[in-house]
């Protein structure tokens, strides 16, 4: 059985790359190298701007600019979804049904509509069921989950 479709969130992307965070940044990087061997990751260009400002002018040391956009030129590889009419409609039903804040329905709406099963982040509750996908924190437990 193939592994499902992931969608990882912002916070994933940016501790993969601060090593000031230890363990987080180990989880994160253990998480991504399951999902580009397997080739099961999925984002959105939502997650990719986030991720760039983030590292390029929150973290500290800040990432270069340069090394900023190689990583969001890599994760092109992964399909990131484009929002459109149609995600936000689903995006504005999930907000009001889960009282979830509008940028986490961005994010659930993209990974609902590219058929992901589940959505690793640490801004929603662990194994919470939204609609189809389930809710992963990748800080609590290792890519051995989509392995069961």
């Amino acid at each position: 059985m193939a592994m499902p479709l992931v969608f990882v969130d912002t916070n994933v992307l940016i501790y993969s790359e601060d090593r000031s965070e230890g363990v987080k940044h180990q989880r994160a990087l253990a998480w991504l190298d399951a999902l580009w061997q397997h080739r099961r990751g999925r984002l959105s260009a939502q997650v990719l701007n986030e991720f760039y400002v983030n590292v390029t002018r929150r973290v500290r040391p800040p990432m270069p600019m340069g090394d900023a956009r190689a990583e969001v030129r890599r994760y092109q590889h992964w399909s990131p979804w484009q929002i459109d009419h149609q995600t936000v409609e689903t995006a504005w039903g999930l907000e009001a049904r889960f009282s979830i804040s509008w940028w986490d329905a961005l994010v659930i709406a993209a990974a609902i509509h590219q058929g992901c099963q589940y959505v690793l982040t640490e801004d929603l509750p662990h194994d919470q069921q939204i609609d189809s996908v389930r809710i992963v924190n990748p800080f609590l437990t290792g890519p051995e989950l989509l392995n069961a």
